[in-house]
């Protein structure tokens, strides 16, 4: 019998276009997540087949009856062994296909994926009225699986090109070569293997201390979860105030500058594994920046010195400090005077200040607002006004006929002049002679005024002892008298309406006769 004819290449180009297809659908896959693909996926469905090819001048129909099984056993997340076996009838022929071989599974999608497999085995072939044979054959394809959850899957598709031959020992003497494709569609089972990884997770610490002030360090620790322990990670931190730092699973944030309020520490951890398969997660800490004290200032003045006499400036000095290391600065009021300068050290201008204390406020202010104050004093003293002469007292000359003369009344009047200026070293005395108009007309009294002012030095000085130079004589005014003037140290005596007596040209009266013998004439001058 002679060889039979191939396949049409239609069926094998069929086969061909179908696996071509599901290649293509490779690359445009999304990523989603992770798969862990179960340890063993058991197929089951319809199967269609047509072997192309013709025996004994008979084209070998195409079996739309049969069923198709299939046991794959997982290896790697891609890579697997496959087992299939599937049945199709028809009246002219049963076929049976037996294979085994490797199988790649593309699970970068969590719905879709994809496969390729070759296979290798045999045929059980029965036609009618022939010889049953088991032929070697071969078997090459692939398909997508549509995930429906974690144990079930529908093959949308399977498309295999199936090579493989037939020989009748009786009838023919050169085998028939069967090119053709089978498609099948159906349900896979997953059974075993890992559960898929959950979602990626980070979760932090409370903030620690979660209340600072300032310029203190905050501290989050991190803890990743659902990571791949052979995978690296990496972590980094960021702040919504401060600066954050840190390379690990704890982060720190430095505060300094921050102002009061709430702030968020985010950590954020990534795998490395690049593009779908990339795992990252983040986590949050909250810490609060406290109100830093307000204790206001603390001030103390002081004065130097704390008396002084009206137009005599004082220093005032005050000491000031902030208990919350804030800048300081102070000012000053008065109660009177002036106050001059500025800073910690001022000068109180006492002129024209009335006498009694002047109360000086010093106050502290920090860059906040918050003051204290504190005070001293400054007592003015008036001066006492400056020395002038004063009228001690005066004396008369009631004698008639010596009306020149210092009589006992009078001297009793001149003890206590006497007594005043020993007691006042540095006082002096002015003596005023006075006469009456009437005196004055008598030729002998010409001088009378004067004389009256001389014989009472002369009593001072001579009797109770007084430095003549202390005592300065003088003219004027009306009155049987003399009138004696105490002049302080630092006074002086104007002498308004007197006259300055001439010593020297004061001539002392004679000596006094005894009574029984009148004087014959009257002395050349009067004293």
């Amino acid at each position: 019998m002679s060889l039979v004819r191939s396949a049409k290449p239609s069926h094998v180009a069929v086969t061909l276009l179908a696996v071509a297809i599901l290649i293509s659908f490779l690359p445009v896959i999304s990523f989603a997540q992770d798969q862990n693909p179960p340890k063993v996926e058991l197929f089951g469905g319809y199967s269609w087949y047509n072997p192309g090819g013709t025996v004994l001048g008979t084209k070998v129909p195409s079996l739309n009856k049969g069923w198709g099984g299939a046991f794959t056993y997982n290896i790697g997340k891609y890579f697997g062994l496959t087992a299939d076996v599937n049945g199709h009838y028809k009246r002219e022929v049963n076929i049976y296909n037996f294979t085994f071989g490797p199988q790649f599974k593309y699970r970068g999608d969590e719905h879709f994926q994809p496969f390729l497999q070759v296979l290798g085995g045999w045929s059980h072939i029965d036609p009618s009225g022939l010889q049953t044979r088991n032929e070697p054959t071969l078997m090459g394809g692939g398909g997508i699986d549509l995930n429906i959850n974690r144990w079930f899957s529908w093959r949308m598709i399977q498309a295999d090109y199936v090579y493989t031959t037939y020989r009748d020992k009786n009838l023919m003497t050169t085998s028939a070569r069967l090119d053709g494709a089978r498609v099948q569609s159906g349900i896979v089972i997953g059974l075993g293997g890992a559960k898929p990884l959950p979602p990626a997770a980070a979760s932090c610490s409370a903030a620690s201390p979660a209340e600072v002030m300032a310029g203190e360090p905050v501290t989050v620790t991190m803890t990743p979860s659902n990571f791949d322990p052979k995978r690296k990670l990496t972590f980094a931190w960021q702040s919504t105030g401060g600066k954050a730092s840190g390379a690990n699973t704890t982060g720190t944030v430095d505060t300094t500058g921050l102002a009061p309020g709430s702030y968020t520490v985010t950590g954020k951890v990534d795998d490395d594994k690049q593009g779908k398969n990339h795992r990252s997660a983040s986590c949050t800490s909250s810490f609060t920046v406290k109100e830093p004290p307000k204790h206001p200032p603390v001030i103390s003045c002081s004065a130097n010195p704390t008396t002084v006499k009206s137009g005599d400036p004082a220093t005032v000095t005050a000491t000031s400090s902030s208990p919350d290391n804030r800048p300081v600065t102070t000012s000053w009021t008065a109660s009177g005077g002036r106050v001059t300068g500025t800073g910690n050290s001022v000068q109180l201008d006492t002129a024209g200040a009335p006498a009694g204390p002047i109360t000086i406020t010093c106050t502290a202010t920090d860059d906040r607002g918050l003051t204290a104050s504190g005070n001293t004093s400054v007592n003015v003293e008036v001066p006492p006004p400056p020395p002038t002469a004063s009228k001690l007292n005066e004396i008369a000359f009631p004698d008639k006929k010596k009306p020149w003369r210092v009589d006992n009344a009078a001297k009793a009047i001149l003890d206590d002049v006497a007594l005043k200026l020993q007691r006042d070293a540095d006082a002096k005395a002015v003596v005023i002679g006075a006469a009456d108009p009437d005196e004055l007309k008598v030729k002998k009294n010409a001088n009378l005024a004067a004389e009256r002012a001389y014989n009472t030095k002369e009593y001072l000085t001579k009797e109770k002892g007084i430095d003549p130079s202390r005592i300065e004589l003088r003219t004027g005014g009306t009155g049987q008298k003399a009138e004696i003037w105490i002049v302080p140290a630092g006074a002086s005596f104007t002498g308004e309406g007197t006259t300055v007596v001439d010593e020297s040209k004061m001539v002392k009266p004679p000596a006094a006769k005894p009574a029984k013998k009148p004087a014959k004439k009257a002395p050349a001058a009067n004293q």
